[in-house]
């Protein structure tokens, strides 16, 4: 019998009235299903991607639903002044900014035997300083607002457990765990939580693009419910972490995953 995929929850405005910045929010993977369930919790969203053309159709998508609650504004993550932009347009447009949700990530497959030094620095640019610069420019603005608010960052459990290929990655990741931990703690006294999901496998069609099938298949496998994760069920848990309803959460990493320990 196949694996059954439950349906989505309703929104329940978990964080009504919040203005939310969504990066790598573009196409169909975990950025754009958290987009669409903060939106669907309340929230004003500003949906960002450095694919402009992706970027410009997922919001038409999401405007012809919620309206003048989102916004796009382009932003390459490995650009610091567009990192800056991003954070002064959303202030601009909505007047304030309460969460972050850090999703930009650049993957890819590799053995260390043969990873160049230009294949490791990019992932780690994209996946780990992308969010360092991205974690900054908010944390900055959330305590020129006088505090308050959150950050959630998307790591991975190849952050926790080895995988053939993706040492690049992994590191990145694992980075980005202790990033946010460390920088929990730097902003703990201003009441800004800063916390991380670790999804184990999320289904994605750009996924194929970068592994097997097989793999896929023996990833899946290794999950207790016999599949992959779907993009919405990632997001519900960020949504989570950034509601009011995890105002005693910081610097944790919650595993999205149901793989046996």
């Amino acid at each position: 019998m196949p694996p059954v995929t439950p349906a989505g929850p309703a929104g329940r405005d978990l964080l009504a009235g919040k203005v939310v910045v969504v990066t790598a929010a573009a196409g169909t993977g975990i950025g754009s299903a958290t987009a669409r369930r903060c939106l669907d919790e309340g929230a004003r969203v500003v949906v960002s991607d450095h694919h402009e053309r992706r970027l410009a159709s997922t919001a038409a998508e999401l405007t012809g639903e919620f309206g003048e609650s989102v916004h796009p504004i382009p932003c390459d993550v490995t650009d610091e002044e567009q990192v800056r932009a991003l954070v002064a347009g959303t202030v601009d447009h909505y007047g304030r900014l309460d969460v972050l949700v850090n999703n930009a990530g650049l993957g890819g497959t590799a053995s260390v035997l043969e990873m160049t030094d230009e294949q490791w620095a990019r992932v780690l640019d994209v996946t780990l300083t992308g969010t360092f610069r991205c974690t900054r420019a908010a944390l900055r603005q959330l305590v020129d607002q006088g505090g308050g608010g959150a950050v959630v960052n998307n790591a991975s459990v190849v952050g926790w457990r080895a995988q053939e290929g993706q040492a690049h990655y992994a590191a990145a990741k694992a980075g980005v765990m202790a990033l946010t931990r460390c920088a929990a703690k730097d902003v703990a006294e201003h009441g800004i939580r800063v916390n991380a999901v670790a999804p184990s496998l999320a289904a994605h069609p750009f996924l194929a693009k970068v592994t097997s099938e097989e793999l896929l298949a023996e990833l899946a496998g290794r999950e207790a419910f016999g599949r992959a994760a779907q993009p919405w069920e990632v997001a519900t848990v960020i949504a989570f972490l950034a509601s009011d309803y995890a105002s005693y959460l910081t610097g944790e990493v919650i595993a999205v995953s149901s793989q046996h320990p």
